[in-house]
């Protein structure tokens, strides 16, 4: 079923999405949903980034992007929707132009504030999943525990160096990040190493597991998490249970 309020494809929409929709079990409907989705991308990096990217050119409808903070030199060895001559200006500003020239059929809002107690429910209006993104984990926890609130799924990846991790929570079917972290890792929030190709390859899984979310399509990582080590190239799967008496979704069914 459509969701409310979704419009049929244009002849535009059509003939660029028609690669994809030759994918089994993909086709019109699932396209159909995808236009219909909102994404919230919380952080507009090289993982966000990259993972905005994709959902745009695949054609989902509307992504809100929450970030707060200006472009920097540092930041360039992984953004891929900012330019050099960029430098100084909003990160979100430039992520928003640079995705509407290259989809302009995909509707962008931006919130330029850190993810917060008192702002995170606005950000989630309207959303059907959420992405995230943010480099450090006090926006990661209060993201999961909104989005558990309110039942709304919630990717989850992140990266350090030349290791990454993805997941995908859904309050009621999987564990939530509290499950797996109950307590902080070590992890400083400008103090990680980045190559920005391995942040650019979590950013494309990111956006696939979105994209089997919201259409239907595929089998999301469900009490799963893909862990890989780009140094090697090992990739593994792991599984993840919920804890019972998690008190961030322990009473979620």
């Amino acid at each position: 079923m459509l969701r409310d309020g979704t419009d049929d494809l244009t002849s535009t929409e059509l003939e660029r999405y028609r690669r994809q929709m030759m994918l089994a079990g993909f086709g019109l409907e699932a396209q159909r949903r995808l236009k219909a989705s909102t994404a919230l991308v919380c952080g507009i990096g090289g993982l966000g980034g990259t993972a905005a990217l994709y959902l745009a050119v695949a054609g989902i409808g509307k992504l809100v992007f929450a970030h707060y903070g200006d472009l920097t030199i540092s930041n360039l060895n992984r953004q891929i929707l900012m330019t050099h001559d960029w430098i100084g200006r909003n990160r979100n500003a430039c992520a928003k132009a640079t995705i509407q020239r290259i989809n302009p059929d995909v509707r962008v809002e931006t919130v330029s504030e850190r993810v917060s107690e008192a702002n995170v429910d606005r950000m989630l209006d309207g959303a059907h999943a959420a992405l995230d993104a943010r480099p450090n984990f006090h926006e990661r926890r209060v993201l999961n525990a909104a989005c558990v609130s309110r039942g709304i799924p919630m990717i989850e990846a992140a990266m350090n160096g030349m290791e990454a991790y993805l997941t995908t929570f859904i309050a009621g079917k999987t564990p939530c990040l509290h499950c797996l972290y109950p307590e902080d890792p070590d992890w400083a929030e400008l103090g990680f190493p980045v190559l920005g190709a391995v942040s650019g390859s979590l950013g494309c899984l990111m956006a696939i597991e979105a994209i089997k979310v919201l259409t239907g399509f595929g089998k999301p990582l469900l009490n799963r998490m893909l862990v890989y080590d780009t140094s090697d190239m090992t990739f593994r799967k792991m599984k993840i249970r919920r804890d019972p008496a998690c008190p961030v979704c322990g009473g979620s069914r």
